[in-house]
């Protein structure tokens, strides 16, 4: 096994508030996913909603996954007012949230 020189991924499980409606979650899933566009150390932007048969969930509904070459970048982009005006829209429309940042390890058989 070896950690991804670099890469670091940013994870954020979100549960929107039951009030929010469909298209508002879409507009917030638009501006989430330009970022990637106005944030230089932002290299990729993934995102879902939950299709486990688990039931596992937990209630979170909606997974986004930005990816960065460093944990700088990431502090750069926290600190990016780009993110910071649209943290202020999204947090409040939801109900739970989780941000979990890691370096990924690749396993090799």
């Amino acid at each position: 096994m070896e950690e991804a020189k670099g890469v670091v991924k940013h994870i954020l499980l979100a549960k929107f508030k039951d009030e929010i409606q469909p298209e508002k979650i879409e507009e917030l899933i638009k501006g989430y996913a330009n970022l990637v566009n106005l944030i230089h150390p932002m290299k990729a932007f993934h995102w879902g909603k939950d299709v486990s048969i688990e039931n596992l969930h937990q209630g979170f509904t909606h997974v986004f996954e930005s990816t960065f070459e460093s944990t700088e970048g990431i502090a750069e982009y926290i600190a990016h007012p780009a993110h910071v005006e649209f943290a202020n829209l999204f947090l409040p429309s939801l109900d739970k949230v989780i941000v979990f940042d890691y370096k990924p390890t690749v396993v090799r058989c």
